[in-house]
């Protein structure tokens, strides 16, 4: 990652920021290729509603953090992407969330067909009850690839794009929960990276880890946007400023303010922006 995207959290953000739109509309003029847009997106959990016109680019191989104070919808935005939120009644959306350069709306798709182009890591490490080798190929079977050759090659792959296999290239036939906690969560990065997503979600997924297996979460981050498109919810905002390309701050189901992470950190435009980031709340 480029040196420019990882800040010192010591920087003082302007204390008085300009004011600008609420709306996440209006972007910082890019040249960078859009992998999605989000288009005034709402939601709603029965007769609440969480997310308010939302409106956020994705960039093509960056990492996009939504940083908030806890029930601002990040994770909320995160699970509309890949439709968790249909596997529970009452829910519904409006808007879009455009995948590109197709211009399809993830919205109107079958959302099993979508889970398999948007893979996503949770907070907590979730391997299946099966083997190493198992966990990693489900979302292989589940997409139909069934010739053996094939799916070890993916396997491995992925097992090396998630920087597990050293780990785990003796043991792929002993059970999954023999791993440690980070080696865990690598592992469900390794499954979501093997059917090759169009975007990989995770919803703080250092959060359950200690120090050491955070730092190797980052390290393969940095190494994984440059050929996967990555959006990431996190609370901690020395991470996302480690990390991050792109920060969306949020709050109250609101995009308060969009833009690249050295920008929003050292010069917000909002006053919101500027108090979370400077503890004031949150």
């Amino acid at each position: 990652m480029q040196t420019t995207t990882k800040l010192a959290m010591n920087a003082t953000p302007t204390s008085q920021p300009a004011v600008a739109s609420h709306s996440a509309a209006q972007h910082p003029a890019e040249t960078a290729t859009l992998r999605a847009e989000v288009r005034n997106l709402d939601f709603w959990y029965g007769e609440k509603q969480a997310l308010k016109a939302v409106n956020l680019p994705i960039h093509d191989c960056k990492v996009t953090a939504l940083i908030g104070p806890s029930g601002c919808g990040k994770s909320t935005l995160l699970r509309c992407f890949n439709r968790m939120h249909d596997l529970y009644p009452g829910n519904r959306y409006s808007g879009e969330i455009l995948l590109q350069p197709e211009n399809q709306n993830l919205i109107d798709m079958d959302p099993g067909l979508v889970r398999l182009r948007i893979g996503m890591v949770f907070q907590k490490p979730n391997p299946f009850p099966k083997s190493i080798f198992e966990n990693v190929a489900a979302g292989l079977r589940v997409r139909g690839v069934n010739n053996k050759a094939l799916v070890q090659e993916r396997v491995e792959t992925a097992l090396k794009g998630a920087a597990i296999w050293d780990e785990v290239k003796d043991r792929l036939h002993e059970s999954a929960y023999g791993l440690s906690g980070g080696q865990q969560q690598r592992l469900c990065i390794a499954r979501a990276l093997a059917p090759q997503p169009d975007i990989l979600l995770l919803d703080e997924p250092t959060s359950a880890l200690d120090p050491i297996a955070t730092a190797k979460i980052e390290d393969l981050l940095t190494e994984l946007h440059k050929r996967v498109t990555i959006v990431i919810v996190t609370h901690n905002m020395q991470q996302a400023a480690r990390i991050s390309d792109y920060t969306a701050y949020m709050h109250m189901g609101d995009m308060v303010e969009f833009g690249r992470t050295e920008d929003l950190f050292t010069h917000p435009k909002e006053q919101r922006t500027n108090d979370y980031i400077t503890g004031r709340f949150g």
